[in-house]
C-alpha cells in the first residue's frame, strides 16, 4: 500500500494533477507517512533527481499549536526545485503554487549528528534570502498532518538570493513578501522558531534521528516567516529580508 501512495504522490506532483486525501482513507500514521514520503522520493532519484538538502515546516510556534504537534515536519529538496535568483518559474508545472519569504541555510561542514546552536554556526558557511514554492498534491489544497508529511511536506521549488555571511543580522528583522509591487506579506524573523538559527539545530536533529545526514553544500530552507500567497502567471515575487536583501522570481 504505502508503494501505491508513494507512487500516487510522486506521479500527481510530475504530472501536476491533484489527487484526493489519502491519511484517512487508509488510517496512516506519521511514522508509515515519512516512509511513504522516503518511498516517493526515491522515486525521483531513481529519475535522476539529486538531494540537495531539506525543508522545515511548522517552524512557527502558533502553527505547531494549531495542527496539534509538538515538532516540525520536515521534506527533502532536490535539484529540479532549484531556480536562481531572477529566474522564471513555470507555472504550468504545479499544481495551486504559494510562495512564502524564508531564510536558507547553506551547508559548510557535514551534519552527521544532533547539534547545538553554538555548534550550528560552525557548519553554516553562509545563508540566503529565499523564497520557497509549496504546492500540496491534494485537492482544494486540503490536508491532514499525515498527508502534508507523505506528500514531502509539500516542496515544490525554492529561488535563493546572493549568499551572505553567517554574522548577517537575523534577530528581528523584517521578512517581507512583495509581488507586482504591492506589499502582500510582512512578518519578521522571530516567528521562524524565535531564531532561524534554531532551524538549523532542528534539522540537524530531525535527519540525524533519521540515520541519515547533510553533506557539504546542502541547503537547510529555515521556514515560512508569513503565510503564503497564491501565485497567478505574470507575478513578480520578491522576498526582502531587513528591507535590503532581495530574492527575485518572476512566474508565468
Amino acid at each position: 500500500m504505502n508503494k501505491d501512495i508513494a507512487r500516487q504522490l510522486d506521479e500527481a506532483a510530475q504530472h501536476a494533477i491533484s489527487v484526493p486525501q489519502v491519511a484517512a482513507a487508509h488510517n496512516i500514521n506519521l511514522e508509515v507517512a515519512y516512509k511513504i514520503q522516503r518511498l516517493s522520493m526515491s522515486r525521483r532519484y531513481q529519475r535522476g533527481e539529486s538531494s540537495i538538502g531539506v525543508k522545515l515546516g511548522f517552524t512557527s510556534r502558533a502553527k505547531m499549536e494549531q495542527m496539534g504537534v509538538s515538532d516540525m515536519i520536515w521534506g527533502w529538496l532536490t535539484d529540479s526545485m532549484l531556480y536562481q535568483d531572477g529566474d522564471t518559474l513555470p507555472l504550468h508545472k504545479f499544481i495551486h503554487p504559494r510562495a512564502e519569504p524564508e531564510i536558507c541555510f547553506i551547508v559548510s561542514k557535514e551534519i552527521n549528528t544532533s547539534l547545538s546552536l553554538e555548534e550550528a554556526k560552525d557548519h553554516i558557511g553562509s545563508l540566503a534570502v529565499a523564497i520557497e514554492i509549496i504546492d500540496s498534491r491534494f485537492q482544494n489544497f486540503k490536508f491532514s498532518l499525515e498527508d502534508v508529511v507523505a506528500d514531502n511536506c509539500s516542496s515544490t521549488a525554492l529561488v535563493i538570493g546572493e549568499k551572505l555571511p553567517i554574522d548577517t543580522n537575523l534577530s528581528d528583522v523584517s521578512m517581507q513578501l512583495v509581488i507586482n509591487g504591492e506589499l502582500r506579506q510582512d512578518g519578521n524573523t522571530d516567528a521562524i522558531l524565535g531564531n532561524p538559527w534554531e532551524s538549523v539545530v532542528a534539522a540537524s536533529r530531525l535527519v540525524s534521528e533519521a540515520g541519515l545526514k547533510l553533506p557539504v553544500g546542502s541547503l537547510i530552507m529555515a521556514g515560512a516567516a508569513t503565510a503564503a500567497e497564491y501565485l497567478k502567471p505574470g507575478d513578480q515575487v520578491e522576498g526582502i529580508l531587513g528591507g535590503s536583501q532581495k530574492v527575485l522570481l518572476s512566474a508565468k
